[in-house]
C-alpha cells in the first residue's frame, strides 16, 4: 500500500454564511450547486454566489466542487456549455455529474476541469468505476447503499479517487412528478401548489410505525423522499483511512447550520485522530448528544 494520506473532508453548504463557517470548522472541500443543474443540493447558489464562495474557500486553500448531477432532458442541454465555461472561469475545483451529457460537454468545452462521477445508485462495482476512469473521470462517488466491505474492495481495485458519504441523510426515492402537490390538491381542491420546497419541512409517516418520519420535498426536479436515519461512520474512519479512501462527505441537506458546523468540527477532530491511529469511538456519543430526536443514527 502507498504511504497513507489524510482523506479530504467534504461538506455541503446551503449559503455563503454556512460556507464560511464550514471552512472555519475544518472542511477541506465544499460542495455547492444551483437548482438548475444540481440534484438535491443543500442550497441554490447563483453564479455570483459561487464566485464569492470560491473566493472565500480558496483564501483558506479549501476546494469547491459544483454539483451538476441532475437527470438531463433535451431542454436542459441549452446553455450547458456556457454554464460549464462560467464554472471554469470561476476556478471551480471540480464538477460532480451523473448524466453523460455533462461529461461529453465538459470534455469538449472545459477539458481541464476535474470530473467526479456520481450516479447516486449505480456506482456499485469496480468494473463500472474502471469504465469511467478510462474515459477520463478523476473521481468516483460510490453508492450510499454499499457496505463498508464493498467500499474497501472497490478502492483496492481501482486507480482513481474514491469518495464516500460518512454522515447525513440519503435519498431513498425520487420522481420527476410533483407527487406532494398532486396529493395536496386532491385533499384541498381550491388550493394550488407548485413545488413544495425543503423549507416546508414536510414528512411522510408509516401507518404501522408512526414514529418513523421520512422528509419529503419538491423542487424543479420533482419529488424527493429522504431516509429516516442519518448515516454516521465516525467509528469507522480508521478503516476508511487505512484503505486509502480519498474523500469523506458530510451531507448537510435538511439540517440547520449549527448542526452541520458542529458535526464538521467533530469529524475534523476524528479524522485527525484516526490518522494518528487513535480511537474515534468516543466521538459517537458527542454526535448523539446533538442529534435530532427524529433522526436516529
Amino acid at each position: 500500500m502507498n504511504e497513507q494520506r489524510k482523506p479530504e473532508l467534504l461538506v455541503t453548504a446551503k449559503n455563503l454564511d454556512e460556507l464560511r463557517q464550514l471552512v472555519d470548522a475544518g472542511a477541506d472541500a465544499i460542495n455547492i450547486g444551483g437548482d438548475k443543474y444540481g440534484l438535491r443540493v443543500a442550497g441554490d447558489f447563483s453564479l455570483d454566489m459561487m464566485k464569492k464562495g470560491i473566493e472565500i474557500a480558496h483564501e483558506k486553500q479549501v476546494k469547491v466542487y459544483v454539483s451538476m448531477n441532475t437527470l438531463m432532458h433535451n431542454e436542459d442541454l441549452e446553455g450547458l456549455d456556457e454554464y460549464l465555461k462560467s464554472l471554469a472561469d470561476l476556478q471551480a475545483d471540480g464538477i460532480i455529474f451523473g448524466d453523460p451529457a455533462v461529461f461529453i460537454t465538459a470534455k469538449e468545452t472545459v477539458p481541464h476541469l476535474p470530473l467526479h462521477w456520481n450516479t447516486e445508485t449505480t456506482s456499485t462495482n469496480f468494473e463500472t468505476v474502471h469504465y469511467w476512469a478510462e474515459k477520463g473521470v478523476t473521481r468516483a462517488i460510490l453508492a450510499r447503499e454499499l457496505s463498508l466491505e464493498e467500499v474497501i474492495e472497490i478502492k483496492k481495485k481501482v486507480d482513481i479517487e474514491i469518495q464516500v458519504q460518512i454522515h447525513g441523510m440519503t435519498c431513498i426515492f425520487h420522481s420527476k412528478r410533483e407527487l406532494v402537490t398532486s396529493y395536496l390538491q386532491h385533499i384541498e381542491h381550491e388550493t394550488v401548489y407548485h413545488g413544495v420546497a425543503k423549507e416546508k419541512k414536510l414528512f411522510l409517516r408509516e401507518h404501522k410505525r408512526p414514529d418513523e418520519t421520512y422528509p419529503v420535498f419538491e423542487d424543479r426536479h420533482g419529488t424527493h423522499i429522504m431516509s429516516n436515519h442519518d448515516i454516521c461512520m465516525i467509528e469507522h474512519l480508521g478503516q476508511l483511512i487505512e484503505v486509502g479512501i480519498d474523500s469523506l462527505k458530510i451531507d448537510g441537506i435538511l439540517h440547520d447550520t449549527n448542526y452541520v458546523v458542529t458535526v464538521t468540527k467533530l469529524y475534523r477532530e476524528a479524522i485527525d485522530a484516526a490518522f494518528k491511529h487513535q480511537s474515534t469511538a468516543h466521538f459517537m456519543e458527542k454526535i448523539k448528544a446533538i442529534q435530532p430526536e427524529n433522526r436516529p443514527l
